[in-house]
C-alpha cells in the first residue's frame, strides 16, 4: 500500500467570504500579552494527539520555562463530557472531531455554555493499519480489502463509537464503502470479525495488539499507522473521511450512538479554551503555538495534514486568533 504523504487538504473550498477579523473579539486574555507566561496548563485531548502534543508541549515549555502543562489523552466524547458533565478544570480542549465543541460544548441542555469558539488546524483519514504478518496482508489490495476483512478468522480491532471519533467514522467510513463498491453486505461482513465485546475506548490502545499480532487489523487514523510503522490500505477519499469537496455525500450516512447521532464529515480537529478555564491566558498562547509554524511542522511530522489556514468557528474567537483563521462553513459547526 502507498504510504507516502497525500499533500495538505485546502480547505478554503468551505470558508466563508467573511473577513477574517469578523470572527471574534480583537481583545481575549492573552492576546496581545508579550512574553512567556506562567503557572498551570491543563490539556486535554483526543488519544490520536498523545505523541504530536507531546512534541508541542515540550517546545512550548522550552519557551514557557514557567509553565507546568498536565495533560490527558482519551476519546473525544470523553474528553468533551470531562470539561463539561464533569465539571473537570481544563484549560485546552483537543477533539478529533470538530463538530463535538459546537454540539457539545456551545450550548448544554441545561443552557450552560461551555465554550464560545473552535479553531481548526489538522486533518486526518480513517484506514485499517496491518502488518505483513496480518491475515491475507499479502493479498490485500485497495480494491478488494474489505473482503479480506470478512474473512473467518480474522481479527479486527476498533474503538468505540459511543466514545470515540475513531470509532463512529470506521462505521461511516464503511457504510459509505458500501454504496461507493456496490456491496450491500460490506459492513456487517467486516464487522462480524469485529464484535463489540473487542472495542476499547480509544483506538490508540490498540497499537500494541496490531503489531504483536494480537488482531490482524485494527480501524484507526492514517496519522498513527504512520507514527508506528505500520501499514494501512488506502482507502479512497470518497468514503474516507478527509476531503471536504466530498462534505455532501459524508453527510449521508446518519449513525445512532450512545451519545447521538453522529453525522458523517470531514475529519478536522480542533481547540478551544473552555469558557471556565483556570488559565486562559496560557491555554491562548498554547493554542497559538499549535497553529505556528513550529507547531504545524510538528502536526505534520506526525501524519496529520495541517488545516493552513486553520478555520474557525463560532463567536467571540481571540483577536490573535482570528488573524491566522478563516471562518469556516464546515457543516455542522
Amino acid at each position: 500500500m502507498r504510504r507516502g504523504f497525500r499533500s495538505t487538504i485546502v480547505l478554503s473550498l468551505l470558508c466563508s467570504a467573511a473577513l477574517v477579523a469578523s470572527c471574534g473579539s480583537p481583545s481575549s486574555p492573552g492576546a496581545d500579552q508579550a512574553g512567556p507566561v506562567s503557572g498551570t496548563l491543563v490539556v486535554n485531548g483526543a488519544g490520536t494527539l498523545a505523541r504530536p502534543f507531546g512534541a508541542v508541549i515540550d517546545a512550548f515549555k522550552a519557551q514557557n520555562p514557567d509553565v507546568t502543562v498536565q495533560s490527558r489523552f482519551a476519546g473525544s466524547v470523553e474528553v468533551v463530557r470531562r470539561a463539561t458533565e464533569l465539571g473537570t478544570p481544563v484549560d485546552v480542549v483537543g477533539v478529533a472531531d470538530y463538530t463535538l465543541i459546537p454540539s457539545e460544548m456551545f450550548e448544554a441542555d441545561d443552557g450552560a455554555r461551555f465554550a464560545d469558539w473552535y479553531v481548526g488546524f489538522a486533518s486526518n483519514r480513517i484506514t485499517f493499519a496491518y502488518t505483513d504478518r496480518s491475515a491475507g496482508a499479502a493479498e490485500l489490495t485497495p480494491e478488494n480489502w474489505y473482503q479480506v476483512l470478512s474473512r473467518p478468522g480474522v481479527r479486527i480491532g476498533r474503538s468505540n463509537p459511543d466514545t470515540d471519533p475513531s470509532g463512529y467514522q470506521v462505521l461511516q467510513m464503511l457504510n459509505l464503502a458500501q454504496n461507493y463498491y456496490g456491496a450491500p453486505n460490506l459492513a456487517s461482513g467486516v464487522l462480524a470479525n469485529s464484535p463489540p465485546e473487542t472495542m476499547v475506548g480509544t483506538e490508540t490502545q490498540l497499537l500494541p495488539a496490531v503489531t504483536s499480532g494480537q488482531i490482524d487489523y485494527l480501524g484507526i487514523y492514517r496519522s498513527d499507522a504512520l507514527q508506528h510503522d505500520l501499514r494501512f490500505i488506502d482507502l479512497p477519499a470518497q468514503i474516507d473521511l478527509s476531503d471536504p469537496a466530498q462534505a455532501a455525500a459524508y453527510e449521508a450516512v446518519q449513525l445512532p450512538t450512545a451519545s447521538g447521532v453522529r453525522t458523517g464529515r470531514p475529519i478536522v480537529y480542533a481547540l478551544t479554551i473552555p469558557t471556565n478555564a483556570p488559565n486562559p491566558t496560557a491555554a491562548l498562547r498554547f493554542i497559538e503555538f499549535v497553529l505556528s509554524p513550529a507547531g504545524q511542522q510538528i502536526m505534520s511530522d506526525n501524519g496529520f495534514t495541517v488545516v493552513n489556514p486553520a478555520v474557525s468557528g463560532g463567536a467571540n474567537l481571540p483577536g490573535s486568533l482570528a488573524a491566522v483563521t478563516k471562518p469556516t462553513t464546515l457543516p455542522g459547526g
